[in-house]
Parts: C-alpha cells; structure tokens; sequence
C-alpha cells in the first residue's frame, strides 16, 4: 500500500511538473566537482528531479563558478541563489559565533565523535540557529580533516613559525595559527592556489581533497598529515523559498538531502585518501605523517586556543561539544 501512495505520489507531481515550468534551484559552492561536497551536490541534483517526478530542477553551479566564498551567504540570502554549501567558519559575519566551534584544533579524534555532534542535539540546534537570519539549515557534510602544507618540512610546532597561513575567516583559526607562530592570511578559497604560486601566502591547511583538486600540491613542496582540525560543511536554503515550497516537494527535497548526506559522508574519507595518494605520486611534494609523538606536541601548543575562544564561541556550547567527544582540554 505504501509503495502504491508513493507511485501515486510522484505520478502527481510529474503530472504538476508538465503543468507549469519546474522550480528552479540554483545550487552554488566553491569546490570542485571531484571532492565529496561536488559530488554530493551532483547527487542530491539527481535525486532531487528523482523524487519530485521534474517539478524541481537542480542547477549545480561548482568551483565559485557563479559566486566566491564571500558572496555566497548574501546572494542566499537576497535569494538570488536557493542553495549553498558553505564551510562551517562561514557564519561569523552574520553574527553567529558558534559554528567557530568546529574550528577548535584537535577537537574530533574520528568521524565517529564528529557525528555525535552533526547528527545530534548540538547539531540540530546550530542548524535551527540560522533561521534568525532568513537561513533554513538542512545538513551538515563532511569533507575532512586537515592537514599542513607549505614549502618547507613542518614537524613540530615550531616549524610554523614566521610563514604566512592562509585561512578561512574564522577568528578560532586566526588565533590557531598565531599560537603556532604563523602569520594567518585570511583568503578566498579560489584565490589560494594564485596566492601559493606567486608567494602572497606560504601555505595553508587543508582536506587532502581540496589539496589535491585545487592543484596547490603542484605549489606545495611540502604536506603533513596533522589531522589538527575539521573541515565540514552546512548545506542552507533559504528559509523564505523553503516555506514557499508546496509541502509534497518539500518532503521530497528532504528525503533527497537524507540520502545526499549518507552519500556525502560515505564517501569523504575514501575521497581524501585517493587524493593523498594521489599527490604522493604526483612526485612534486613531500608527504609526512605526524608521529603519535609530534602530534601531541601540536595538541598541546593549541590547546590554550580552546580557552581563548570559549568566551567568543560560548562556554556551554564547548562543554557540551566535549562531552559528546569525549574530549579532554586538560594539559598532560
């Protein structure tokens, strides 16, 4: 019976569908099509015309093709676009804070503890948080954990000291690298590999996908593996033209986001270990992998990061998040 509605259903919506002109939505990020997040889109494009039998159409605009990472919140939010997938260090200018969270070094051990977070309680609140600013949260992706490159062997902490890092605008990543002794550079994500090559930054930190995608290993003589941080993604509509939706697409849209998502966080760790490899073979970069030794070293060098931040983020948000973790901010 339930199959049989179902049917019934999407013969309802195709039929609307030949009726009028479909409902466009113009889906904008700023990576490439080859990483989780570009992949992701492209499936929930597909699902998406699946499930609302053509009375939707998905336009997939990747690569800041159609706006960079500074625009992108305001375009949504004007409505000139109905769909992005921004990192999660992208809210501050819209006055919330507490997505930095995200943003604090060696908070996730695993994706394991990362999902206790996005799929859970806390997740669900800075998503539903967004709805003040004319924003609907629909999910969070996954890309990954980062890593260092640069030009020269980082090891230790100290191996930061004095080079120009780029960064998200993030105020937890600016104070990150000035606990490393970096000097952060705030910068579009399309600009970086321009900046890299002619040497307006000396490096960066990122996913291995985004690494490889964007080319900056070809710039980049050097890559260590730290898994210092994490690197998601908030998936947002706006909340006006969500509303607008008649109800049957909407559960349609939400059901193709469910399995768009299962998808996206499937696939971003298989993805980030291609590419590593990837760039290995590339012969252009070094890859180094932090021993257990050295990466307790760069723990510890950034773990005042946490307390400087609690003020700016929220105390009992960071507390809440370290318990889901399990994380332990205390010195050893």
């Amino acid at each position: 019976m339930k199959t049989l509605l179902a049917a019934l259903g999407l013969l309802v919506l195709a039929a609307c569908a030949q009726a009028a002109d479909p409902i466009i939505i113009k889906f904008s990020h700023v990576v490439a099509m080859g990483t989780p997040k570009g992949k992701a889109a492209q499936r929930f494009k597909e699902l998406a015309e699946q499930y609302t039998g053509g009375a939707v159409r998905v336009e997939v605009y990747p690569d800041s093709t159609l706006y960079k990472d500074k625009e992108e919140l305001e375009a949504l939010q004007l409505g000139a676009v109905q769909m992005i997938a921004p990192s999660l260090a992208k809210f501050s200018p819209l006055g919330i804070r507490s997505f930095e969270v995200f943003d604090l070094p060696f908070l996730f051990d695993d994706e394991g503890k990362l999902h206790r977070v996005t799929n859970g309680p806390v997740g669900e609140e800075l998503l539903e948080s967004l709805e003040s600013r004319g924003i609907k949260g629909l999910a969070f992706w996954d890309n990954g954990f980062k890593s260092f490159s640069a030009n020269r062997p980082i090891h230790r902490p100290e191996d930061l000291r004095g080079l120009r890092m780029r960064i998200q605008s993030s105020q937890t990543l600016y104070e990150q690298m000035r606990a490393l002794g970096a000097q952060p550079e705030v910068m579009g994500f399309s600009e970086v590999y321009q900046a890299l090559k002619a040497g307006v930054v000396d490096g960066t930190e990122n996913p291995h996908s985004n690494l490889y995608t964007q080319h900056m290993h070809e710039v980049q003589s050097h890559v260590t593996i730290s898994r210092h941080g994490y690197l998601g993604y908030a998936v947002l509509t706006n909340l006006r033209f969500w509303e607008s939706l008649p109800g049957d697409v909407r559960e349609a849209l939400a059901r193709a986001m469910k399995e768009a998502t299962l998808y996206e966080n499937s696939i971003a760790r298989e993805e980030n270990a291609r590419a590593i490899e990837r760039v290995r073979a590339s012969g252009s970069t070094e890859v180094y992998e932090l021993s257990a030794a050295e990466r307790e070293a760069f723990r510890q060098a950034l773990l005042p990061v946490h307390r400087k931040m609690a003020a700016r983020i929220g105390p009992d948000l960071i507390e809440a998040v370290y318990e889901a973790t399990g994380f332990d901010p205390s010195p050893r």
